[in-house]
């Protein structure tokens, strides 16, 4: 089958002028490949094939914006069929849910296992790597780190960096992420952090070099295909999107050399690590993104080298 399936969260609820998996399906569909889609919910395995209720879409055209997004209509897709397939006769089958990686997400993986053809990325890549501790396997490369519920250990850390970036365990896209410091807000802020040392949090040293922005590497098995610059805004610490692009220096590239053999071995054929003045900060691997955005503001071509290199019949040389 000439085709690729994405499993995804509804079509309805993604922004399709700035997800990263609106580029890859569009990126799919320019190189000649059919785009089906379906919700994890949609999935089910009948005598140990994975099925399939999916949706055969064709994406209607779009262009860059001025900035970071792309100029699509308000509906952006066209359902072209409606059928049950088989997970085995598309050439790739691209996991694409959001964080985090609750029972749904889990639940999601098992079922791929059984897939019977590539999945990106592969589901027990994603069980084995957590993308917010995958780094401190690596802590040469890594902030000074604290991760676990204890308010004091936690207030102790606070004390020795100065100021710290907190952040749960199994958060998502900039919720619940605080910047503590080390005066005498730090020991409510800590305790909301933790939910009274009840959740796991990650604490790690602020690093001012953030001013400067932190740098998404585009990783394709473990290769950096791109790099671009993001920074905090005006009135918020936490990072926006993407506002430059990046040159890639040789604390990058040993990043990526260490991280590779890893990404490597577990499937894991696209990511993105986050780096801040040079040291690794997360990798991640469940729906990576960036490459959307950037390809809007850069003009560059990231989706469509990831899609080339994971479709067996139309690898290519990256654009």
């Amino acid at each position: 089958m000439n085709s690729v399936l994405f499993i995804t969260d509804p079509l309805a609820g993604l922004h399709a002028e700035i997800d990263a998996t609106i580029g890859l399906m569009n990126a799919s569909q320019d190189l000649g490949l059919d785009v089906w889609c379906c919700a994890p919910e949609e999935l089910a395995v009948v005598d140990g094939r994975v099925q399939a209720h999916a949706h055969k879409i064709r994406l209607r055209p779009r262009r860059p914006g001025v900035d970071h997004r792309w100029v699509v209509d308000p509906t952006w897709w066209d359902e072209l069929d409606v059928a049950v397939v088989d997970a085995a006769d598309f050439e790739v089958v691209h996991l694409r849910i959001d964080p985090p990686v609750d029972d749904r997400y889990l639940h999601t993986t098992y079922l791929l296992d059984l897939a019977g053809t590539r999945v990106v990325n592969r589901p027990d890549g994603i069980r084995a790597v957590h993308e917010k501790l995958v780094a401190l396997r690596f802590p040469e490369l890594c902030p000074p780190t604290y991760v676990g519920t204890s308010l004091s250990g936690l207030r102790e850390f606070v004390a020795r960096v100065g100021t710290a970036v907190v952040k749960p365990v199994d958060g998502f896209a900039g919720i619940d992420v605080w910047l503590v410091q080390n005066d005498h807000s730090a020991v409510a802020l800590l305790e909301s952090a933790t939910r009274g040392g009840r959740r796991q949090v990650i604490a790690q040293q602020y690093l001012p070099a953030v001013e400067y922005g932190n740098k998404r590497l585009f990783l394709l098995d473990g290769e950096i295909v791109g790099a671009v610059l993001r920074r905090p805004c005006a009135d918020d610490f936490r990072i926006g999107p993407p506002v430059a692009p990046a040159a890639i220096d040789d604390a990058d590239l040993a990043i990526a050399a260490a991280l590779r053999p890893l990404l490597v071995r577990h499937g894991l054929a696209i990511a993105g690590a986050d780096v801040i003045g040079g040291r690794l900060i997360e990798v991640n691997v469940t729906c990576p993104g960036g490459m959307h955005k950037t390809d809007a503001l850069l003009g560059t071509r990231l989706s469509e080298a990831m899609v080339r290199r994971l479709t067996p019949d139309r690898e290519g040389v990256f654009a």
